[in-house]
């Protein structure tokens, strides 16, 4: 009897670790359009600092980790609508968008800068702009920029992906454009890229990036601890350094 008991015990407890195995997978959402942060790999797999940073703070939580994509337009109301479990997709803490998730603290600090043909005289001053053609990231700091600070002087066509921005670009049917200062750094890095570079200085220099959770959801607060625990073990410099020669913490 006592050992028909203990495998009774046994059996219930091997379920409920079961059961909290199971729920303790979680899915972020990333739009894997948006290299070197986010993007597809050659085999279709989701890379880049993003998932790699995802990754290493599911690590850390002790939970198994699914990426689910998104399109960048829609990516917030993905996230509310259960889609996934948090979002680390390369997103700006803005006002606005707090009023629809909630924001870790920042994973990594952003600029926005105008990238134009190497051989165009370019100047960012608002006077030089005036009449130009520039192209951003649809729902993004950039695009928002535009517009809040440019919007008389220029006309701003906005892009579903990064990627369309920067194939009108070298089609000659944008002046330039305004992105992440480390996204255009990857681009220009790259063959497309080569016959382009940054114009003037950074226009924002205090663009916070966090990871976007449901409003009031716990998840946010161990996301934190395991930013602070992968922040002071190396392992965000390590990832850092597989993607960057300079700190972007």
């Amino acid at each position: 009897m006592q050992t028909y008991k203990k495998l009774i015990l046994a059996a219930a407890a091997s379920l409920v670790l079961s059961a909290n195995a199971m729920a303790e997978t979680l899915k972020m959402g990333i739009e894997a359009a948006y290299p070197p942060f986010n993007n597809k790999d050659a085999s279709g797999q989701v890379v880049g600092f993003d998932a790699d940073i995802g990754k290493a703070l599911c690590a850390k939580m002790k939970v198994e980790c699914e990426i689910v994509t998104s399109d960048w337009d829609g990516i917030i109301p993905a996230l509310n609508a259960n889609k996934f479990d948090f979002l680390i997709s390369s997103m700006s803490i803005t006002d606005e968008r707090k009023q629809a998730v909630d924001f870790t603290d920042p994973y990594y600090s952003n600029k926005l800068q105008f990238i134009a043909p190497k051989n165009v005289d370019f100047k960012t001053d608002k006077e030089s702009l005036k009449g130009k053609i520039i192209g951003a990231q649809r729902a993004t700091l950039s695009g928002t920029w535009l517009e809040d600070n440019l919007g008389d002087e220029v006309t701003t066509k906005l892009y579903d992906t990064q990627d369309n921005a920067y194939l009108d670009l070298k089609s000659g049917r944008l002046d330039g454009i305004l992105a992440d200062k480390y996204a255009n750094y990857e681009w220009l890095k790259s063959k497309d890229g080569a016959d382009y570079e940054f114009k003037g200085a950074p226009v924002e220099e205090s663009d916070k990036i966090g990871i976007a959770v449901r409003k009031g959801d716990p998840l946010r607060e161990r996301l934190n601890a395991a930013l602070k625990e992968i922040f002071a073990d190396g392992t965000y410099k390590k990832i850092n350094d597989k993607y960057f020669p300079f700190s972007i913490q």
